[in-house]
């Protein structure tokens, strides 16, 4: 595997890989770290004192903030993000934008950069190899049911808006179960004819009204087009949720304390999730394991840190003290003197 520097300047490179799954497709995806944690000038690495951070994006999405990478590197993790398979960098003509059959066809590729990323803190000379898998929207529900295939893998989760149900309830999404099965058992790759909802990239496009440089040829502005096969197994991660995943470390959920749904623009969807309905995921946030912490941020959008800079500082210091808690928390010895 070779670095090579990424899109996003000098401060960061990217490897791109193949990863056989257990269907035999072998997929490509591509690897990404921030330069300045991940590896010293003469290319040797250096392990954080924190351990390392792996960082999946949602759905018809790609890694692009770097304003979160140098967050990570600031508190002493190493940072890599994934643009798993039909997205981002990973993209390939020959394939379609964005679709994924089975969730767990995530799984072979998540696993190669996790070893990818356990070699080069085995290589390094001090720090922790503690790993923390972040992930964003549908990249939040595919690294919360890895989490619970894969326990011994990862020490902390933080999902940031993670896609944990539909809208409404699950009897919501019992019914688009009941609707997709049948197109999505005889022909998967069927596009889904939905309406076409562009007001979270207006609220982040640089070329729209947000402020982030997104590029529409890896990242859409409509997002890419909705497949039968890719919906029934969303809705198959979904009801794995429901079930309850039963993790067994620290997780931490942050959203937007509210939800603007609607078919024409609105002004309050610059301050909103304009994507999920907050208040169900709130509620399935809690099911995910033993010790869940979930963080309202007023003013977010459904990425919290691409929310307007106050509110992504908020985001940030609410991440930064839970850091501190979990992280970094060193439990005092309460033994009785002469006690063992």
């Amino acid at each position: 595997m070779e670095w090579e520097t990424d899109i996003l300047g000098e401060d960061f490179q990217a490897c791109a890989f193949e990863a056989a799954g257990s269907d035999g497709v072998v997929r490509r995806a591509t690897l990404v770290r921030h330069l300045n944690s991940a590896a010293g000038p003469d290319g040797t690495v250096r392990s954080g004192r924190n351990g390392a951070v792996l960082f999946l994006h949602g759905w018809s999405d790609y890694f692009f903030n770097v304003e979160l990478a140098r967050f990570w590197s600031q508190h002493g993790f190493t940072f890599y993000a994934l643009d798993m398979h039909n997205h981002g960098r990973s993209l390939r003509p020959e394939t379609p934008g964005g679709y994924v059959a089975h969730l767990d066809d995530y799984d072979a590729e998540i696993r190669n950069a996790i070893d990818l990323i356990r070699a080069e803190q085995a290589q390094a000379a001090a720090g922790t190899h503690a790993l923390t898998l972040m992930g964003h929207s549908t990249g939040g529900l595919i690294a919360a049911l890895w989490v619970s295939r894969n326990p011994e893998d990862v020490q902390y989760l933080v999902l940031n808006s993670p896609w944990l149900e539909m809208h409404g309830s699950s009897l919501v999404r019992r019914a688009a179960q009941t609707m997709v099965g049948p197109i999505a058992r005889l022909r998967p790759t069927t596009v889904l004819r939905l309406p076409e909802r562009g007001f979270y990239y207006r609220s982040i496009s640089l070329s729209a009204e947000g402020e982030w440089l997104v590029d529409d040829k890896i990242r859409p502005p409509m997002a890419f087009p909705v497949r039968a096969g890719w919906l029934r197994a969303v809705l198959a991660g979904h009801s794995r949720v429901a079930r309850g995943l039963r993790i067994d470390i620290p997780v931490l959920v942050l959203t937007s304390s509210t939800s603007a749904n609607g078919m024409v623009w609105q002004e309050v969807m610059r301050r909103s999730d304009a994507v999920l309905d907050v208040n169900v995921i709130a509620v399935r946030a809690m099911a995910l394991g033993r010790t869940v912490t979930l963080e309202r941020v007023d003013g977010g959008l459904h990425d919290v840190f691409l929310s307007a800079a106050p509110v992504r500082a908020d985001a940030y210091a609410r991440l930064a003290r839970w850091i501190r808690g979990f992280i970094e928390y060193e439990e005092p010895d309460h033994r009785l003197e002469g006690v063992q």
